[in-house]
């Protein structure tokens, strides 16, 4: 049986020195740590809005955003539509040359990125899936050139895919597929889900369930921990995964991920070079079924979650806020909560995130992005008329600009 602790709102785990500890005193100070997270968590929901939310647009299925220099906003439509945006109008078009797309389940157009050079060579980057033999799939990056010939009028061209999960497998859950670039832009980051199989995290032959360093053109860095075995071991970084939907770098080069737990367990995690993150051996959630995970331990040889959360609030995307809107809000974390229908804001602090804010937004966040501005932009998830709204975030009583 799960622990009394597994069945409470919300928990945390230690700071890095605690946890590398596993003395009974280490352990009392655990469960002391944890009870006044949960205290502080009780009191996260309750807390007024600092922000006021101005309704953008509409979209259906919306799954992830980004920024033009221009300021325009590309937003990706799950069933397989790119969409450029007027932020200041709402005014939309669909780009075009976006790759057909194998929509079902969790599945179907997904993350898009620029490129670390888009100022000067205007590529981008496009997740999605794609259908294999034998009613099989697995997603897909590809990039291409985003040329417009008037602001609203872009078509994608010479869009090549440049990494595929391995092995396609059956079902339509746990993709992930989230891209983020490394600062200095040299490496292209790819979070690749376990597909809901679980044991493929655990297993080097494949590289799902795992983050993924690659260069921009998708070849496998020589220096990657993993790279003397070849194969699809070689683009590892990290494994033990299970569906990591938000990728985000610092700007000290430090990579967060927010993961999926299974009922239960959601994660924030410090990725870190060639570690094991335990899945599906550890988890501080359930299985569906009922059955019984071990709880994350300091002495299982696996890396912690800085934090987590149960009962799950399905975390879908992240960013690390940098902008100046929000002063208070910077070296912050921030997530959009589906099964939560809540933003959620955690403070960074060198190696470690504390939960701070958690806000109730009355729908199911499928994305963050940080505006040029510094405002907080999300989208929820849903179809047009049933959610699917971008929302802009700014300073309550903030004139209007």
């Amino acid at each position: 049986m799960k622990t009394a602790r597994k069945s409470l709102a919300i928990a945390a785990v230690l700071p890095l020195a605690l946890v590398a500890c596993n003395s009974s005193a280490d352990k009392a100070v655990a469960g002391d740590i944890a009870a006044q997270d949960r205290d502080a968590g009780a009191s996260l929901q309750s807390r007024d809005k600092p922000f006021d939310e101005t309704a953008i647009a509409d979209f259906d299925e919306p799954w992830a955003m980004t920024f033009l220099p221009n300021n325009l906003l590309l937003v990706t439509e799950k069933k397989g539509a790119l969409k450029i945006v007027d932020p200041q109008t709402g005014n939309m078009a669909n780009v075009r040359g976006v790759p057909a797309v194998e929509y079902a389940g969790q599945g179907g157009l997904g993350d898009v990125v620029l490129g670390p050079d888009f100022a000067a060579d205007r590529m981008m980057y496009l997740s999605w899936i794609e259908a294999g033999p034998n009613d099989t799939s697995g997603a897909v990056v590809g990039r291409g050139t985003l040329n417009c010939a008037q602001p609203m009028a872009c078509t994608i061209e010479g869009l090549d895919i440049v990494w595929r999960q391995d092995p396609k497998v059956t079902g339509s859950g746990h993709f992930s597929h989230r891209i983020a670039f490394s600062p200095d832009g040299d490496y292209m980051f790819l979070s690749s889900g376990e597909r809901q199989k679980k044991e493929p995290a655990q297993d080097l032959s494949n590289n799902l369930g795992s983050v993924l360093r690659l260069e921009p053109d998708g070849s496998v860095p020589e220096n990657n921990p993993f790279a003397e075995r070849g194969g699809p071991a070689a683009q590892v970084w990290s494994y033990g995964h299970r569906n990591i939907l938000g990728l985000a770098f610092a700007p000290n080069g430090n990579l967060w991920a927010n993961e999926m737990g299974p009922k239960g367990g959601d994660e924030i995690n410090l990725i870190k070079r060639g570690e094991n993150y335990g899945w599906p051996v550890r988890s501080n959630g359930i299985n569906y079924d009922g059955s019984n995970i071990p709880d994350h331990s300091a002495d299982d040889g696996f890396q912690k979650p800085k934090a987590f959360w149960d009962p799950a609030i399905s975390p879908a995307s992240m960013i690390y806020y940098t902008g100046s809107l929000f002063p208070q809000w910077q070296d912050s974390l921030f997530l959009g909560a589906l099964s939560g229908e809540a933003l959620i804001r955690l403070k960074v602090e060198d190696q470690n995130a504390v939960k701070a804010d958690q806000w109730d937004m009355g729908a199911r966040i499928r994305e963050v992005e940080q505006g040029p501005q510094g405002a907080v932009w999300v989208l929820q998830d849903g179809t047009k008329g049933s959610g699917g709204k971008l929302l802009k975030l700014t300073p309550k009583d903030m004139p209007p600009s």
